[in-house]
């Protein structure tokens, strides 16, 4: 799928974009990998963690349209992990959120289908189902677009598609880190006890962008299957014998979190591993090349954090502390 062509990864010195370089080195023989992004001492120390000729690195900012099209010179493939995440952030920083978020999005659309990319996969959030916080909002904007592209796009062949998760465990900003370096003063915080989250690992993340492009027609959203836990139950599991202090919800914040709407249910599929959001524009959702093999969903079809079928144990989540986060805190 990959072998032989050129790759682009957006925002890509953050945490995905490590995984995603490492484990597409693995299984794929790929002629480059180029990481986009605008911090050089992240490319710097990425440079010196990766010791590879087919990785290269370009300075640049998804918000200078001219640079991105300089970038994607014979690029086959774009991944698009860049965006301003941190959901406070985006709060208190809303010009700076939309100009990344959605006008980024806007800028790197341009550019791949002028440039004649072959395919594009959209890293969302389950903040962009049903949003309450600017961050989802620009978010859910950037998924709308990305659909759209492919209508966008006319007689050119770029095709895009997006890939739906939740929280990413150990990624940088997420609760997990948060809660070890605070059990190490004597004290974690927590915004609300009856909080849920899904819970997904990078490896799982990146399997769902292969997915993507081996699967999709364009336009689709793809949901990974994940298995939920409550905030609570990950601080006593991380720090059992730690005060916990209930702080009050951030700005922006939601108890539960959501990835699929009742909205978008009449369009969605279920299949072994994951649900697939078909585009609800042009007819596509009756398209059976993109329903393939799925079975639909009912029409009041949700899938929250809340409600979900799926929990993680404490003991899975200390198994994966154990094996898998010390790999990951060196990112």
């Amino acid at each position: 799928m990959l072998n032989g062509k050129s790759i682009l990864v957006t925002g890509g010195t953050g945490s995905f974009g490590h995984k995603f370089i490492q484990m597409t080195l693995d299984k794929y023989d790929p002629k480059k990998l180029i990481v986009y992004s605008r911090d050089e001492m992240k490319q710097w120390e990425m440079a010196k963690k990766f010791d590879d000729d087919r990785i290269r690195f370009f300075i640049g900012d998804i918000r200078d349209r001219d640079r991105l099209y300089r970038a994607l010179d014979d690029i086959d493939v774009v991944i698009h992990a860049a965006a301003t995440k941190i959901v406070p952030t985006a709060e208190y920083n809303p010009f700076e959120c939309i100009k990344t978020n959605v006008i980024g999005a806007m800028n790197l659309i341009d550019a791949c289908i002028d440039k004649g990319v072959k395919d594009v996969v959209a890293l969302s959030t389950d903040k962009a189902s049903n949003p309450i916080n600017l961050y989802g909002a620009s978010k859910l904007a950037s998924d709308k677009m990305f659909v759209a592209g492919n209508s966008y796009a006319g007689k050119k062949k770029t095709k895009f598609s997006v890939v739906r998760y939740g929280n990413v465990m150990g990624s940088r900003g997420s609760v997990i880190p948060l809660f070890i370096e605070q059990k190490k003063k004597g004290k974690i915080t927590l915004t609300d006890e009856r909080m849920t989250r899904f819970m997904i690992t990078l490896d799982q993340g990146v399997d769902l962008v292969w997915k993507a492009l081996e699967d999709s027609v364009g336009g689709e959203i793809y949901v990974k299957k994940i298995p939920s836990m409550k905030l609570i139950d990950i601080a006593k599991t991380i720090a059992p014998d730690v005060e916990i202090e209930t702080i009050g919800i951030r700005p922006g914040e939601k108890i539960h979190e959501q990835m699929i709407g009742r909205e978008d249910a009449s369009y969605t599929y279920e299949y072994d591993d994951y649900f697939k959001i078909l585009p609800a524009i042009n007819n596509w959702s009756n398209d059976p090349y993109r329903m393939k093999d799925g079975k639909k969903c009912d029409e009041d079809f949700v899938y929250s954090s809340d409600v979900n079928k799926d929990w993680m144990t404490s003991k899975m989540l200390l198994d994966w502390i154990k094996n898998d986060y010390k790999n990951m805190v060196k990112i």
